[in-house]
């Protein structure tokens, strides 16, 4: 049976290789993407994401237009690491196919509350705006979700926006601890794992000599990515962030999780959007789950994988 899947996404280059690995697998029902401002501005990533929707030949998933900003910060965009547009160098167009009716956190909360309790999966790659507006209008939505699926935080890697905040949890923190304070059931990809999982020169490549329209695109983004992070950062092969969370939906055995309690500080400027980790929990009784370690060869001949066999094309 296949997995019935939301993804709330704000495009940005990994992003992209999330997306286009996910409308390219056969084991999603995917019910929609949501957008949300984040990497860059709500307008350009609902278009990016429906740009990438024809890309891959998938207009039969629905994109719905999300928060514009957080619930109570300025919007703060990270177009230095994806380019201004939000795709690296791809040149941007307006899609042939519209954004759907109503918003994303609207789209969420129906789609998952007229399905079975848990049978819905959310795999969420920016700021959590969208589920915590979700969350407010749907009290019985964190019960009704299965796994929420979350790339955001940090803690023994440190930040990437601050000393000690991941920018997705940094860019809403008042949302993000909405989320995790809500009960619902979250597996976190931060930036302790998702920086085992490099982009090296050969997983380029490889994604590189596959013959699909989804492959060569998701491609190009990786090598700007590539050439990016070694201006700004001095790292030769960058994180693969975002993906993350659709490679565990697809194959969680190559990740390492532990049990733990999760709190976002939301006061202090100094440490706005830090994730206080904490293990000492119940096992048993844990809502949150903390990637320590990933299988980064696995998670990339899974992502090489669905791509070579993504159907579809810019005309579709």
């Amino acid at each position: 049976m296949k997995q019935s899947l939301i993804i709330d996404c704000d495009p940005g280059v990994d992003d992209a290789t999330g997306l286009l690995t996910a409308f390219a697998s056969n084991a999603f029902d995917l019910l929609a993407v949501t957008t949300v401002g984040g990497n860059v501005s709500a307008e350009k990533t609902a278009r990016n994401a429906r740009i990438l929707r024809q890309i891959a030949g998938r207009k039969d998933v629905p994109v719905f237009v999300g928060a514009a900003r957080p619930l109570r910060r300025e919007p703060a965009g990270a177009g230095e690491f994806h380019g201004a547009e939000g795709l690296g160098d791809l040149e941007p167009f307006e899609p042939s196919a519209p954004a759907g009716e109503g918003t994303s956190a609207e789209a969420i909360a129906g789609l998952v509350m007229e399905r079975p309790a848990g049978s819905v999966a959310l795999a969420v790659m920016g700021p959590m705006t969208n589920l915590a507006l979700a969350l407010r209008a749907e009290p019985r939505l964190a019960a009704h979700l299965g796994p929420v699926v979350v790339m955001g935080g940090a803690r023994s890697e440190g930040g990437n926006i601050t000393a000690s905040a991941e920018f997705n949890i940094w860019a809403d923190p008042e949302a993000a601890a909405e989320v995790f304070a809500s009960g619902c059931r979250m597996i976190v990809m931060g930036l302790d794992v998702t920086h085992q999982v490099r982009a090296t020169e050969e997983r380029i490549a490889a994604i590189e000599a596959l013959p699909t329209t989804s492959a060569k695109a998701s491609a190009a983004m990786l090598r700007f990515s590539q050439r990016i992070e070694r201006v700004i950062v001095g790292w030769d092969a960058g994180p693969l962030h975002d993906p993350c969370t659709v490679a565990w939906l697809l194959k969680p055995e190559l990740f390492e999780l532990k049990p733990c309690r999760i709190a976002v500080e939301t006061e202090s400027e100094l440490t706005r959007g830090h994730t206080a980790v904490e293990f000492r929990v119940e096992a048993a009784t844990a809502n949150h789950f903390w990637a320590t370690r990933a299988d980064a060869d696995g998670v990339f001949a899974l992502i090489t994988e669905n791509l070579g066999h993504a159907s579809g094309g810019m005309g579709a």
